[in-house]
């Protein structure tokens, strides 16, 4: 029995990372009108608090992020950079998971503020000045992120060892 502890443990890591990219392409598609483009709220970036909870996050949310872009239609930049940026976020909020959870909000803004821009300058053609497109972006993200996920993180608190334990129950 000892020795399927850890078979145990991994299928359900994988399980908590296939829920969580499953969550983040729902949301992606359902809110797509305003999860694209220059202006952007991508609900689903609420979702990058949860790194805090469950290092499954962090796989969970590039993953997502993946193929929510695949399916949205981004171009192939997009879908490379923008993905990448969800997961520079979620390592990083992972690694700030001991802080104040306002704190761990802070990368993925950053990341998404730094990356985005140039994808949609450079992918898209976008032609405003970057560092606008990175006030419209870093707004979106502070409202995702900071704003949806806190609130997203407050409501999951109380139920963090039964939603994000480490191993499933075995009975």
């Amino acid at each position: 029995m000892m020795k399927n502890k850890g078979v145990y443990r991994n299928v359900f890591f994988m399980a908590q990372a296939a829920a969580i990219a499953a969550i983040y392409v729902v949301l992606t598609l359902v809110f797509a009108p305003f999860s694209f483009g220059e202006v952007q709220v991508r609900i689903a970036e609420a979702l990058t608090i949860l790194p805090i909870f469950t290092p499954a996050a962090v796989p969970g949310l590039f993953v997502g992020c993946l193929i929510g872009n695949v399916l949205g239609g981004a171009l192939l930049p997009d879908i490379v950079f923008g993905s990448l940026a969800t997961l520079i976020g979620a390592v990083f909020t992972w690694q700030l998971r001991d802080r104040k959870k306002v704190i761990a909000c802070i990368p993925p803004v950053i990341s998404n503020v730094v990356i985005v821009p140039l994808v949609l300058r450079f992918a898209y053609g976008v032609n405003l000045p970057i560092p606008f497109l990175m006030i419209t972006v870093g707004i979106g993200e502070v409202i995702s992120c900071m704003v949806l996920g806190l609130l997203l993180a407050s409501l999951l608190e109380k139920y963090r060892y039964q939603i994000f334990r480490t191993t499933p129950s075995i009975r």
